[in-house]
């Protein structure tokens, strides 16, 4: 009896978009200043070493620094996020569709990503009008899975193309930390999210086409870590989504860090030998170190995802795409393997194993 072969899920492109409004963090330091002016000088010395100390050169904001800085309600924030949030969805789509001269109508599968804001209908919705995407488009929003659901955006869309031979996908993910910043919050999780999140919106055109180029999905699985569902996440209040972070997170990846990886890699027949690429989603500087570490008894290096860490900040879910399209315009050769990593919400890690 002849084997079946299985149906390859390829990532056909890769893009990206920036809001309007950037500084360099030289430059928000200033308005940190004057926003802690009335706390312990301290404490303000403290908080201006983190943005300093956070590898982070330049972030890009849906609204202007001192807007970010000004008190506004929740609703009023949330607003400026809708708008923008589809502005930046049906750009980046339209720009990576461009790339790959693909038709809005010939996308099947339409995931969006963002976790920064609340919105219903969500993005996807939004997309299919402005775009003109065809009626039986189907649609997976992914709301509350925060750094991780860029990668998980990619596990669900390989699910779909790999059971349905001939189809496309769209993941769009598009994110505004700055939205949630609360001004009234001087908890150290705020001080560091401030200082490392920027916002931004990445797009990825998967196919399972036989004819299809670019690097195949061998894999993708999620890992949850057992009773840790406090470490990271939002809290909705009056003024809007606050910020939960624990700081054990970086030593909690680590101890758990070999069964991450090497059961993931197993299964998929490979080792981390094997592996030429790692695709890192930059959470912050002490979780790159500690993963920089830990991958660095291997051999191996995490230089793109520092590289997207310094240029633009943690931009939740889309920072891990901004890191994989650096991939994709590399000149890779065949046969060599990418594994994509990133933990969020849960908590949990999601990976993806790419071969080109």
């Amino acid at each position: 009896m002849k084997k079946k072969l299985m149906n390859k899920v390829r990532i056909a492109a890769v893009g990206k978009e920036l809001p309007e409004y950037c500084r360099e963090t030289a430059d928000i330091i200033p308005l940190v200043e004057s926003w802690l002016g009335q706390q312990d000088q301290r404490f303000m010395r403290k908080v201006v070493k983190i943005f300093e100390g956070a590898a982070v050169d330049k972030r890009y904001s849906i609204m202007s620094p001192d807007d970010v800085f000004s008190t506004t309600s929740f609703e009023d924030k949330n607003n400026v996020y809708i708008r923008e949030v589809k502005k930046l969805g049906s750009s980046v789509l339209s720009k990576t569709l461009h790339k790959c001269n693909w038709e809005p109508e010939s996308i099947d599968y339409i995931i969006t990503v963002s976790c920064t804001g609340i919105m219903i209908p969500s993005l996807d919705a939004y997309l299919i009008n402005d775009l003109n995407l065809k009626e039986d488009v189907v649609r997976l929003p992914v709301t509350e899975m925060g750094c991780a659901a860029g990668v998980s955006g990619l596990i669900y869309a390989h699910n779909f193309l790999k059971s349905n031979p001939g189809k496309r996908a769209a993941l769009v993910a598009v994110e505004s930390p700055t939205a949630t910043f609360q001004l009234t919050d001087y908890s150290m999780a705020n001080m560091v999210s401030a200082a490392i999140f920027g916002d931004g919106a990445a797009c990825v055109l998967l196919t399972s086409e036989s004819e299809a180029i670019g690097p195949s999905i061998v894999g993708g699985d999620m890992y949850h870590f057992p009773d840790s569902t406090q470490m990271m996440g939002f809290d909705l209040t009056n003024h809007g989504l606050k910020m939960i972070l624990d700081i054990t997170v970086p030593e909690i990846i680590a101890s758990h860090f070999p069964n991450i990886v090497h059961p993931f890699l197993s299964k998929n027949g490979v080792s981390i030998d094997e592996v030429n690429h790692l695709i890192f989603h930059p959470g912050g500087k002490k979780i790159v170190q500690t993963v920089e570490a830990l991958f660095g008894e291997y051999g191996k290096n995490i230089d793109d995802t520092r590289e997207v860490l310094r240029e633009y900040g943690n931009m939740s879910s889309a920072t891990v795409l901004y890191v994989l399209e650096r991939f994709m315009e590399k000149n890779i050769n065949s046969g060599e393997k990418g594994l994509v990593l990133s933990f969020g919400p849960g908590f949990s890690a999601q990976r993806v194993l790419l071969e080109w």
